[in-house]
């Protein structure tokens, strides 16, 4: 199914399995005059709001479904799974019980058949109600990840990779950052060989770095050399892409401790005379540089998404305290130095919503080029950073403390100003790609 046939019958599959419309409308808060209110004074007063006049009544649906997952699981829950650095089991069996793990996944194999603009609308929702990256993070490799095997897996390979994860089954990560390679993909370390024997099997040996949910996943999505870069005419050729076991008897996964989002792990990976089954390799060997790009302006789209919803998480909460807080005699709020600020990050916020939410309509299209990918990814990153900054500084003191969440957002913001690339490796691309001025580096 393609076009609006598709969005519909995805849609209806989605408001099924979350109780219906009205259902998601009670349990989120969203009652029919606070959803009124909202649209009248275009901000939040309570869990979520809704007043994005440009969403259309799909987007919204959406929107309402993937919240009524999220009520459940409000602040307090995401700060316990930080604090006790424990994944959040329920939180993605729930997402998966209600059918938005494969939302954009065929049919066929589980999923809804909607496009990148509902998942960003998805992933939006659940960074904005509290979950902030943890809650993102925990399900963001369903969305995007397993592109490559949408688009070049066999039938066989579909079935078998495809509907455990949109089941929430089996939990999968995604290798490709190395230690002492970064950004530079194409000069990746990691190779595979074939095996000696009659099996016709790869051997893979290597490292990664910045491996989410790997002590938890049951799969990886791996991407290493099986032709020599000095043997290649082209540094892209020569890549090969394996969905496979993480075989941990011969994967030696060790967590990274970091800023934030503790309740998702990030890890090194070594390993050394790994034995993948050739029925795991993705496409013809030597092509996987081709197919893990289909998905990567799709993860820029999502993660500048995820960014907004906490830029608006941050600034929700900034403009609550802001009305209520006194000090010498006065609401805090009716105070320019904080109220300035605060009205500039909602400019800020909307006009980068609109850029990712254009970004995600043209990936929708087939447009391939990541010019708008990569400027949503930016824009987002930096609109919810100074977002949730000058929450913190509208607390005061408070905002340094737990209790009140916006630190918890601060700190998880710093993710999209440097993963999945850099915000100077985007000021190259738009140079280079849109500008036509000569490549810098």
């Amino acid at each position: 199914m393609t076009g609006p046939v598709r969005s519909l019958y995805g849609l209806s599959t989605l408001v099924r399995r979350s109780l219906g419309l009205q259902s998601c409308l009670s349990r989120c808060h969203l009652k029919t005059s606070a959803h009124k209110r909202y649209l009248t004074t275009g901000f939040a007063t309570e869990y979520l709001h809704n007043s994005f006049p440009d969403l259309t009544d799909s987007q919204l649906e959406i929107r309402t479904a993937i919240s009524k997952v999220c009520a459940d699981f409000p602040d307090e829950y995401w700060i316990k799974a930080e604090t006790e650095h424990r994944f959040p089991v329920e939180f993605h069996r729930a997402v998966a019980d209600s059918g938005f793990l494969g939302i954009c996944m065929p049919s066929e194999y589980g999923g809804s058949d909607l496009g990148i603009s509902e998942a960003a609308i998805m992933v939006q929702t659940i960074a904005e109600s509290g979950a902030a990256y943890a809650g993102a993070s925990a399900v963001h490799m369903n969305i995007f990840g397993l592109e490559p095997v949408r688009k070049f897996g066999t039938e066989e390979q579909k079935k078998r990779m495809l509907v455990p994860l949109i089941a929430g089954k089996e939990r999968a990560c995604f290798g490709v950052t190395e230690p002492n390679t970064g950004l530079e993909t194409l000069k990746l370390k990691s190779h595979a060989v074939k095996a000696e024997d009659e099996s016709g099997n790869y051997v893979l040996s290597g490292r990664k770095i910045w491996i989410s949910t790997a002590q938890v996943a049951e799969k990886i999505l791996i991407l290493v050399r099986t032709t020599p870069l000095e043997e290649v005419k082209k540094p892209s050729h020569g890549l090969s892409l394996f969905y496979t076991d993480l075989d941990r008897s011969v994967v030696e996964v060790k967590e990274i401790q970091k800023m934030g989002r503790a309740a998702v792990d990030s890890n090194m990976l070594f390993f050394d005379d790994w034995n993948v089954p050739k029925e795991d390799l993705i496409g013809e060997e030597g092509n996987g540089f081709k197919m893990i790009m289909h998905g990567m302006n799709a993860e820029r789209v999502l993660i500048a998404a995820e960014a907004l919803g906490i830029g608006y998480a941050a600034l929700r909460r900034a403009a609550l305290y802001a009305k209520d807080r006194e000090v010498f005699g006065r609401k805090i709020g009716k105070n320019q130095a904080i109220q300035h600020p605060l009205a500039d990050s909602w400019m800020q916020l909307e006009a980068a919503r609109l850029m990712v939410y254009q970004a995600a309509h043209l990936y929708d299209e087939g447009h391939e080029s990541g010019e708008y990918a990569n400027a949503a990814k930016y824009l987002a990153a930096e609109a919810a950073f100074r977002a949730c900054e000058r929450a913190v500084m509208t607390h005061g003191g408070m905002g340094y403390a737990k209790e009140y969440h916006v630190e918890r957002y601060f700190r998880e913001v710093m993710i999209p100003r440097i993963a999945p690339v850099s915000r100077e490796m985007i000021f190259n691309y738009i140079g280079e790609k849109v500008l036509g001025l000569p490549r810098s580096y």
